[in-house]
């Protein structure tokens, strides 16, 4: 992918994905704002791009608010004179199970994830739509928020938000043409360290060995460099056509989601539904579509 002369905006891009999100964009030629709440990480995050013969600078601030947005944009029209690629990645966790959560546990990951995709894209599509040239905006959903995930209230519900927010955007920017998508990506980060079903993998990872195929394909888990191609494919021309869209990836795994849709319809003969005929029919015609929860994982041959 040729991105010269696009400017591209990464959330959360000191370290893990947004990292290399952001180094995949300036290796194809892209000019990066990268962005952290810890200056010495984005400062590190910068000389990476650049000592690899990239563009990048640095913009420090905690996602989330409209200021912190506009500051963002403004960073980017200030250093390179434009803007053409968001990528929506910065977040945090604060798991532990609905009956310990606090209001500040759930608001904290909901003001980072959901509110700052939002204020983000804001900024970004104002900025966009009077360029007159399109754009392309990426968030960054997650497999809990498309299935749910047990200890993360919070998180679920910020990453359905996002991936709901992402439908709607990409209605309402068409116009403007201006693409709107999300990935679902998988890797080896400091957010995926606790997920007890990967632990023997990252292990893997950080003694050097190569992972199963098991691993990269079954489980779709890799490194947050098998994840940046995705980023910077949908950022590119070559995406144009591509919209409203959840896309996975993850190890050797790419993947379209599905949106939400009615498996099982049944109707009342112009009664509409009393408790004792959904009692009745639910049985025979619903019971056996209905909906897993969580991750449906396979297991490694062998294990």
């Amino acid at each position: 992918m040729d991105l010269s002369g696009k400017v591209a905006i990464v959330t959360g891009s000191g370290r893990g994905l947004g990292l290399a999100y952001a180094q995949e964009l300036a290796r194809a030629g892209a000019a990066v704002v990268v962005n952290d709440v810890d200056e010495a990480v984005a400062t590190a995050a910068v000389g990476s791009i650049t000592a690899a013969g990239g563009t990048a600078v640095a913009e420090v601030v905690a996602v989330g608010t409209s200021e912190a947005a506009q500051a963002l944009v403004d960073r980017a029209v200030g250093e390179f004179g434009r803007l053409d690629v968001l990528v929506n990645n910065a977040g945090i966790l604060r798991d532990t199970t609905l009956w310990k959560m606090t209001d500040e546990h759930f608001d904290a990951v909901l003001t980072t994830h959901l509110r700052g995709t939002f204020t983000c894209t804001r900024a970004a599509a104002i900025r966009m739509r009077e360029q007159g040239e399109g754009g392309r905006i990426i968030c960054v959903g997650s497999p809990t928020g498309q299935v749910g995930n047990f200890g993360q209230t919070n998180y679920a519900a910020a990453k359905a938000g996002i991936v709901g927010m992402v439908r709607t955007w990409a209605m309402e920017l068409a116009r403007a043409e201006i693409t709107v998508n999300a990935i679902v990506p998988v890797a080896a980060t400091a957010m995926t360290e606790t997920v007890p079903f990967v632990q023997p993998y990252i292990e893997m990872l950080k003694n050097g060995e190569p992972l199963p195929a098991f691993a990269r394909q079954e489980l779709g888990f890799g490194t947050p460099e098998d994840a940046a191609g995705l980023v910077a494919f949908l950022a590119s021309d070559a995406a144009s056509g591509i919209t409203g869209q959840a896309v996975g990836i993850g190890g050797d795994r790419l993947a379209l989601w599905s949106h939400p849709s009615e498996v099982v319809v049944e109707f009342a003969e112009g009664t509409g539904w009393s408790p004792d005929a959904i009692a009745e029919v639910w049985p025979e015609k619903f019971a056996s579509a209905q909906q897993t929860v969580g991750q449906q994982l396979p297991q490694e041959p062998g294990k």
